[in-house]
């Protein structure tokens, strides 16, 4: 499902809002950015896996753009008053198109920081431009060739994190199961064998054995260096706190860097329903939230990089220097972490064989499809857990929902109880707690312990909402409490190291490292909560860099 529906779904919108033509007067303001260069006949002007990021305007001639292998659409022609680029000007991403000249002519090269100045400068061509992009990678999204090829079966852990990587990431690519006929003739095709899976198949290349982090490596998606060298601003976790500082910074003039280890999104991305956040009556999908706020923030100029984990962080005379986990050190004057929480597990045997192949820690459309019609049983007690069983009681055969504790309403928000009370594919047992597991190479059975008597269950889907523990274990200088969120500002004491100041509101230890959302100590635990508290650190942001060290 594509996170802006807004855009339209049928092709011949997509291609009317994609493929716009500029009047004079637009493409006179958007030419002043770049410079003129000729195209002949025949000439490559870009191809598939190319690293350049330029916007070409198109004065005379013409530029063939090939989609792939669609199913019903030629290759598209950018004429004069037309412009040739989609979401990789944005994102630094490599190319995953190929681009000839069909005509002989101009074209005007708009390179990305001048393209970066025409977005923030100019409200008009910014809006423009960007609807024209969403549509485009809509468009690639939903009718994706041959470009990117994923064999691999999402049934399974590895699989299903590349599967939501590629989704999280909006990236165009076609997803071959492994099991299927089309896979098996896929995997001969490549020349692979079972051994060599999962694997993504590109153009100039076939990745063998591929997970997220080499995949977003060859794609141009992890982290590089910024035009400046070192971040004003580098967010680490790109949950609702992250975005809102990436947004809210880089729309502030802040060189901002924004790094997540797994994908855009954070924990609320795998929530299938919001329903209480400021502005949306009738709810959306976390992975909507997040898609939209990616958006916002490369708009405004914000650097993303995923999956980049963050192993490390020390002082350094720029400010702090964040080395990730391939070794790589981003140069920083502030850092926010904004981590969240990671997700529990259950002490039960077996648990890491079914994560990914029957135990999953979200329900989304990926999760919901792998359990259509059959058992589920979601765990925990919270809003979280309350909107899973919601959600599945659409698409599973049955959804169990087992609670600890002896009152659905003691951590469910009041309208989630009555919804879930009043669905009668919803069975709730309170005091009950999951004693075990059972199946081959996916989860069949599940045991549910009620007063302590032992209950097999049916279950091919364990969806676990049980709270999380805060992901703060690469850090070593920051103050921590005893469960490990980072205290701020007034929770410090005596543990502020400052010299000169007192912490700014949402600093740590640290001078000029805050902290925001689930990782902070006390924090609410709510999607606008964590955006408000994203969003505000940034002006003690600013307030650090004015002050200097300290």
């Amino acid at each position: 499902m594509s996170s802006f529906p807004e855009l339209g779904e049928r092709f011949e919108d997509l291609m009317k809002a994609a493929f716009p033509f500029l009047d004079e007067v637009q493409f006179a303001r958007v030419a002043a950015y770049g410079r003129p260069e000729p195209i002949v006949e025949g000439q490559v002007v870009f191809d598939v896996g190319d690293d350049d990021a330029d916007m070409l305007l198109v004065e005379s001639g013409e530029i063939e753009v090939a989609l792939g292998d669609l199913h019903d659409a030629p290759p598209l022609g950018a004429k004069p008053g037309q412009f040739v680029g989609e979401l990789n000007l944005l994102t630094g991403q490599s190319r995953i198109l190929s681009a000839r000249a069909v005509a002989s002519g101009v074209v005007h090269r708009v390179p990305p920081d001048q393209f970066r100045l025409l977005m923030a400068k100019d409200t008009e061509l910014s809006d423009l431009l960007l609807r024209s992009f969403l549509a485009r990678r809509q468009l690639l999204v939903q009718r994706a060739g041959r470009n990117l090829a994923v064999i691999a079966d999402e049934t399974n852990g590895c699989g299903l994190a590349l599967r939501t990587f590629l989704i999280r990431q909006d990236m165009p690519h076609r997803w071959v199961d492994q099991h299927s006929p089309e896979g098996r003739e896929e995997i001969a095709a490549a020349g692979l064998t079972d051994a060599d899976l999962p694997a993504a198949v590109l153009p100039r290349v076939t990745l063998r054995n591929v997970e997220p982090r080499t995949l977003s490596h060859r794609l141009g998606l992890t982290f590089r260096r910024t035009p400046k060298g070192v971040a004003d601003l580098t967010i680490v976790g790109a949950g609702p706190a992250g975005l809102a500082a990436a947004v809210y910074g880089a729309s502030e003039g802040l060189e901002t860097v924004l790094l997540d280890s797994v994908a855009t999104g954070g924990q609320a991305a795998a929530s299938s329903r919001i329903e209480n956040y400021l502005g949306f009556p009738f709810g959306l999908s976390g992975e909507q939230l997040a898609a939209r706020a990616v958006v916002q923030a490369l708009k405004f100029g914000a650097h993303l990089a995923s999956p980049c984990a963050v192993v490390g962080m020390r002082r350094a005379d720029e400010g702090h220097v964040l080395t990730l986990v391939d070794g790589t050190e981003v140069v920083t004057r502030t850092v926010l972490i904004a981590t969240g929480a990671a997700y529990r597990n259950l002490p039960l045997d077996r648990w890491k064989d079914f994560v990914g192949s029957g135990i999953y820690y979200a329900a989304t459309d990926l999760e919901a499809r792998a359990v259509a019609g059959l058992p589920v049983t979601v765990i925990g007690g919270a809003n979280s857990a309350g909107q899973a069983a919601l959600y599945l009681a659409r698409h599973a055969g049955a959804v169990t929902l087992a609670v600890r504790g002896d009152d659905l309403a003691k951590g469910m928000s009041t309208y989630l109880v009555e919804r879930v009370r009043a669905d009668p594919r919803i069975t709730v047992r309170t005091s009950t707690e999951v004693t075990g597991l059972s199946g081959g190479h996916r989860l069949e059975e599940v045991t549910l312990a009620t007063g302590g008597d032992p209950d097999p269950c049916g279950c091919h889907g364990l969806f676990c909402f049980i709270g999380a523990t805060p992901a703060t274990g690469w850090l070593t200088d920051v103050a921590l409490d005893e469960r490990g969120f980072v205290p701020t500002d007034v929770q410090l004491g005596d543990r502020w190291t400052g010299v000169g100041r007192g912490p700014l509101p949402f600093e740590t230890s640290v001078p000029g490292v805050f902290a925001a959302g689930d990782v902070r100590w006390s924090s609410m635990k709510r999607v606008a909560a964590a955006v408000g508290e994203g969003a505000s650190a940034v002006r003690s942001v600013h307030q650090a860099i004015a002050a200097g060290p300290s």
